[in-house]
């Protein structure tokens, strides 16, 4: 709707009941028209779980435990043909199912000052995930819509489809905890995970990890500090394993249907192989040292903790680019990548009033965090492998963006997951026709280019550096206020909403903002002109209540009324809509203020809960 021209009617043709559109605009149609399309979407879920706990013995416990998890979607969609040439009808149906069984043994013991806590677990876990859908095409007529399928004379072999799969899960995990007077904690964990989705060799993964903590609090020289009421320092280090990057079936040979060919006077569908098969593929691993110190002052009033992290991720799964031959495809899956984060936060709580009938407080956290890809290359049987040195992550698209150069969060080893590679901009040059162009620098001295690795710069990164979060509450007798703060710093965001609607180019195919005449730029290049701050303090919500005094009933004995307002308001200096995109996700929107994302909401909500 924004990008549309808006000088066209606002009604249809009154003769051929259908909208006006721009003819020579592309991935853009009349936005009005859009009303008379029918979709619908219809969500059941079912879930279900059971637990039956038996003591055995004194100080032994064996707890059996299962759940079941069911949940189908159903997708119906009309285009008519005044929205779509031909008209489009499509029907869908996904299904999901996940059942869950375990058995828990717990030993506990507390022997003089020495207490014993073992654990034991096994847990089975399946899923299974199943679906099809169907589209057609070429419609006479906008009557009937999906409910008949058979009224589209064209089914196109891409919009039909289904699949199944069915991936498995057991797990086994052994903690032995040991505190031995409430003054110094021991505890070791070995788990060990097989998964149905990794190749016959490499099912299994163990993962052991141990901690320990120091409560220094229960020291005697710790009895002369008054002021005093808490110290822990905390250290631990472990492995844990991630199957995330791998579909069910990648290690097995595979095939699909590739299209229709005459036999004879029959039509037959071919078959193709699917993708390289590694048959090697196993956990990705992740090592991590952790440690921390708790305190807490002036009967906890104040409250202090410091975390530090420090982890390595080995064997990423990875889809490279392979040479063919050897290989008979030019993509392959392997375990070769490795990549470091690592991080810092401080937490801080402060009560600085407390009384029967107010209380104030404070609650603030926030962390320093970093991140660096550190190889996507390796040897596989013989064969030395590698990601591309720059790959792109995300980049513009949509109405108005017709290719070229658009890509602009990328991937390179070496340098944070999500980093801003970009042309350098020096400012606006004349074209020569009353308006203006991005004028490019030369960054290499070879003459502009633009192409991947040329006049390109790393111009920041999408992920923040610092985050915030805290949360403020007051009581005042039966009223209270509560807030929520979270922030995000030391990272960028590419105002792709400005160098489209600023574009001076796309009149009248596409809108343009108020301001774009007066800046008369003729020019959709990416550079980091548009690249922009992304720090930002955002009020989550702001909630304040009313506990309603009411006189003892038999059946009410309480009432609350509340209003929250969510999404209050952010300070930022980000010239778009708003700083809140995403910062976290890879995909195709990293770091990028898409101007196809829907702005956020604010909304208002009015609660009244009532105690029986």
């Amino acid at each position: 709707a924004a990008a549309f021209n808006p000088t066209f009617p606002d009604f249809p043709d009154l003769e051929t009941g259908s909208w006006d559109q721009i003819t020579t605009a592309s991935q853009i149609t009349n936005p009005l028209a859009w009303m008379d399309v029918d979709n619908r979407e219809e969500t059941s879920y079912f879930s279900s779980h059971a637990r039956l706990t038996f003591n055995l013995l004194k100080d032994l416990k064996m707890v059996l435990f299962g759940s079941y998890t069911y949940s189908t979607t159903e997708n119906a969609q009309f285009l008519p043909t005044t929205v779509w040439a031909n008209g489009q009808a499509y029907r869908g149906n996904r299904k999901s199912e996940a059942l869950l069984g375990n058995l828990m043994l717990t030993y506990q013991k507390q022997l003089g000052a020495h207490f014993l806590d073992v654990l034991a677990l096994g847990e089975v876990e399946k899923n299974r995930f199943h679906g099809f859908y169907t589209t057609t095409t070429n419609f006479s007529s906008n009557e009937l819509g999906y409910h008949s399928l058979q009224g589209g004379a064209l089914r196109p072999w891409e919009g039909t489809g289904s699949y199944y799969e069915e991936p498995h899960l057991v797990s086994f995990l052994g903690r032995v905890n040991y505190t031995y007077d409430d003054r110094y904690v021991l505890t070791v964990n070995l788990r060990t995970d097989a998964s149905s989705k990794f190749g016959r060799n490499h099912k299994w993964g163990v993962f052991p990890s141990v901690s320990a903590a120091w409560n220094i609090t229960r020291e005697k020289f710790m009895r002369r500090f008054h002021l005093i009421d808490n110290l822990k320092l905390r250290l631990g280090y472990g492995l844990a394993g991630n199957q995330g990057g791998i579909d069910s079936y990648t290690t097995m040979a595979l095939v699909r249907p590739n299209g229709v060919t005459p036999v004879g006077n029959s039509p037959l569908v071919t078959y193709e192989s699917l993708k390289n098969v590694n048959p090697d593929l196993k956990w990705e691993v992740k090592s991590t040292f952790n440690a921390g110190v708790d305190m807490g002052f002036y009967g906890n009033r104040l409250l202090l903790s410091v975390n530090y992290y420090l982890s390595k991720t080995r064997d990423m799964l990875y889809m490279y680019d392979v040479s063919v031959p050897p290989f008979a495809y030019n993509k392959l899956l392997a375990n070769l990548g490795s990549m470091r984060n690592s991080g810092t936060e401080l937490s801080i709580g402060i009560t600085p009033l407390r009384t029967k009938d107010m209380e104030l407080n404070i609650n603030a956290n926030v962390t320093f965090q970093r991140n660096k890809l550190l190889s996507l290359s390796g040897m596989y049987e013989g064969e030395y492998i590698s990601a591309a040195q720059y790959t792109a992550l995300a980049g513009l698209n949509g109405a108005g963006l017709h290719g070229g150069y658009n890509n602009i969060v990328y991937q390179i080893v070496g340098q944070p997951l999500g980093v801003f590679y970009l042309p350098h901009c020096e400012g606006l040059v004349s074209d020569g026709n009353g308006g203006y162009t991005y004028k490019i620098a030369d960054l290499n001295g070879g003459g502009v280019n633009l192409e991947e690795g040329e006049d390109r710069y790393v111009a920041g990164q999408a992920t923040p550096k610092t985050l915030l979060g805290s949360n403020i509450s007051f009581r005042y007798k039966r009223f209270d206020v509560s807030l929520q703060i979270n922030g995000a710093f030391g990272h960028k965001i590419y105002n792709g909403t400005a160098l489209s609607y600023m574009n001076m180019n796309s009149l009248p195919d596409y809108n343009v903002l108020a301001e774009a005449p007066a800046r008369n730029i003729h020019d959709l290049t990416a550079t980091d002109y548009w690249l922009e701050s992304g720090n930002y303090v955002n009020f989550d919500y702001l909630t304040v209540g009313w506990n309603v005094p009411i006189k003892k009933q038999r059946f009410l004995h309480g009432a609350r009324l509340a209003l929250t307002i969510n999404n209050l308001g952010t300070i930022s200096g980000y010239s778009g809509l708003t700083p809140l995109i995403n910062s976290t996700l890879v995909d195709n929107t990293f770091g990028v203020d898409d101007k196809r994302t829907y702005p956020l909401s604010r909304t208002y909500m009015i609660s009244l809960g009532l105690n029986f």
